[in-house]
């Protein structure tokens, strides 16, 4: 059983304790979620975990062979070859051990050496490469990349032609095609939509090593981990269970601490107000230094910085028509040749909240700038409602905050004369508290980034609030606070999120994109995904391009009407209900594919056991020193590697046929 193995180990930065006497176990099945405040030093830990940063003291114990992947949260790029070519370096380490191998090959060859000693290592390094899976590399490489939402064609591409957010993509699939024994993930999901995090889940549940990932994804992290650490303060605390669980117990624990620390609070009140009081008359001078001693002596207790929520909620909307917004016939390319978006409709009415669903580049940012009046290079109509007042967030402004000024001259720069002096108390309700608001904007995190472009928002009323990734970089409870102000909030919002937890509980209503294609969903995001399982989405079995009738509005069966975009569009429902032997035959169809999947997956695996027992053979002396017997078995050789070609290429076949049901 593999493992990583910390005791006692201690790191500081400067005069703060990053991690004090921490104890980590990681071993195979280890399913771990690391969670604490932002600052906390989770980054810290899992580089510690991956051996990059040394600790000041502890051990550090790695079983020997072990394997380690680790992905930090941004920074890393590729460039000077084909996504294909990128993705072949994650199986380095079979190539180095196939290399051993023919060098063993050709010293047994030469004669060389205690050639017992070099058939067993040689036996051993070939189990070795067979057990990684390497034999397999082509299969799991297609796998995993399609599985994160890259195509077939990004196969060829070079990987400087692909964006910050896909260059971390590759960065993920390598990690994941390593086959580690212990994988570290920080905040994995940051760049993944909502397809390719639930690929990454299913991966997760099924993997065979151990791992530890950061996540403010709670639904990511209900279904992937079953033990979550809390760092706090330096000290790390174990909790059994999924994340909602640890949650409940540590509120709980939690209780006791917040009474002693709000007891505790209210003793400093009194003490301070005494010798800022007295402390310059004679008669109460020796009581208030004794005070003042005290305090000085006191073990202030902390609490986490995550039960210092942001409190805030949006100015009272303005008042609009019940319409809001009518897109007619909208269409952008960026080429000249592909459309993006084509001939979109939609209406918006007050009070709803949509949200706009599709994969990457569906053209969901581009949608939402369009709305937002930030992108005009377009062709359609905007029909914007009475009194409408629009509010726009994007990550794009968030980490367009930048400069040597401060988090104060910043937002005293941008407003209103009336609300400069509430803008320390706006801070404050954002976590920005005391000399924090002195902050220098080249120096903030992104995640104080994103709190900054979102109070930007509270600056001035508005009644339509169009929000691109508002949940990117905050924290499990930020996001909470940002989910109760929304659906407090008085006007209509559209958005977009890859946090599946954060729409669930928000949308109203979904706008499903893809590439010059669209569809309508009237009711929430459970409703949506119990559309598309009951269709068996059909169109995902097809490219957006081959698809002409795939605009469709899925009105309530139940109200009796069309959504208010039909009319204008004339949108025909392309996807019928599946009966109920049509369902029954799709089923069957489906694990007709599994069984020849599995039975395919089961022939590969025993002509792979069949060519290592014959690389075992030709290595004895008696097979490899005798020419006759040598070239019979390689000879088989041959044969079994054709017949792993021609199951792989079948595998691949029915796979492909399987994605369709999926």
């Amino acid at each position: 059983m593999a493992f990583v193995q910390f005791s006692q180990v201690s790191l500081a930065f400067g005069d703060r304790d990053i991690l004090k006497n921490v104890t980590v176990n990681l071993q195979t099945g280890s399913k771990v979620a690391l969670t604490g405040a932002n600052g906390a030093g989770k980054s810290t830990l899992i580089k510690v975990l991956a051996g990059i940063i040394p600790p000041d003291s502890g051990s550090r114990a790695v079983q020997k062979g072990c394997r380690i992947s680790y992905l930090p949260q941004s920074g890393l790029t590729h460039q000077g070859c084909t996504l294909k070519e990128e993705a072949d370096k994650a199986f380095e380490f079979g190539y180095e051990i196939q290399n051993q191998i023919d060098m063993i090959g050709e010293r047994l060859a030469a004669q060389q050496g205690n050639t017992s000693a070099l058939v067993a290592q040689q036996a051993e390094l070939i189990q070795k490469l067979e057990d990684s899976g390497w034999y397999r590399r082509e299969a799991a490489a297609e796998t995993v990349l399609l599985g994160l939402g890259f195509s077939r064609a990004d196969f060829s591409r070079k990987t400087e032609e692909f964006s910050g957010g896909w260059q971390m993509r590759i960065a993920l699939a390598k990690a994941l095609m390593q086959g580690p024994d212990i994988l570290l993930l920080d905040e994995p999901t940051n760049y993944l939509d909502i397809e390719a995090r639930s690929w990454l889940e299913s991966f997760l549940q099924n993997f065979r090593g151990g791992f530890l990932l950061v996540s403010h994804d709670r639904y990511f992290l209900d279904v992937t981990i079953n033990e979550v650490y809390e760092l706090f303060n330096g000290d790390l605390r174990r909790y059994p269970g999924n994340f909602t669980h640890y949650e409940k117990v540590r509120e709980i624990e939690l209780k006791t601490l917040i009474s002693e620390y709000e007891q505790q609070q209210q003793e400093i009140n009194k003490l301070e107000d005494f010798i800022r009081r007295f402390g310059y008359k004679a008669t109460k001078a020796a009581q208030a230094q004794e005070y003042q001693k005290k305090l000085e002596k006191m073990k202030r207790i902390e609490i986490p910085e995550s039960l210092k929520k942001i409190r805030f909620s949006f100015p009272p909307a303005p008042h609009s028509g019940r319409l809001v917004l009518r897109l007619r016939n909208i269409c952008k390319s960026y080429d000249g040749r592909r459309n993006v978006l084509d001939n979109l409709e939609l209406t918006l009415e007050s009070g709803e909240r949509l949200v706009v669903a599709g994969r990457n580049g569906a053209g969901k940012s581009t949608l939402l700038r369009i709305i937002a009046g930030e992108d005009s290079d377009f062709s359609g109509e905007i029909v914007p409602g009475t009194g409408v007042k629009i509010g726009y967030f994007s990550q794009d402004n968030a980490e367009k905050i930048r400069g040597s000024g401060t988090i104060l001259e910043y937002l005293e720069a941008r407003a209103p004369l009336e609300l400069i002096p509430r803008l320390r108390d706006m801070l404050g309700a954002f976590l920005f508290r005391g000399d924090d608001v002195y902050k220098p904007l080249d120096f903030l995190s992104g995640g104080e980034k994103s709190r900054i472009a979102l109070l930007q928002l509270l600056l001035s009323p508005v009644n339509l609030l169009i929000l691109d990734e508002p949940t990117n970089h905050l924290d499990i409870h930020s996001k909470d606070v940002l989910l109760s102000a929304l659906r407090d909030f008085g006007g209509t919002v559209v958005f977009v999120s890859h946090d599946r937890g954060f729409i669930e509980r928000l949308a109203t209503r979904v706008l499903e994109l893809r590439p010059g294609a669209f569809r309508l969903f009237p009711g929430d995001y459970e409703f949506y995904m119990d559309q598309l399982a009951k269709f068996g989405d059909a169109e995902n079995s097809q490219k957006s391009s081959e698809k002409k009738d795939f605009k469709t509005d899925f009105s309530d069966p139940h109200s009796g009407s069309k959504n208010p975009a039909d009319d204008d569009a004339g949108i025909k429902s392309s996807a019928k209900k599946l009966s109920w032997e049509e369902q029954k035959q799709r089923e069957s169809a489906r694990r007709k594919i599994e069984r020849e999947v599995r039975a395919l997956e089961e022939k590969i695996a025993r002509l792979e056991a069949e060519k290592a027992d014959l690389e075992r053979e030709i290595a004895l002396p008696e097979v490899y020193s005798n020419g006759e017997k040598a070239r019979a078995v390689q000879r088989d050789l041959v044969a079994v590697s054709e017949k792993i070609d021609e199951a792989t290429l079948e595998w691949e076949t029915a796979a492909g046929k399987l994605e369709e049901f999926l």
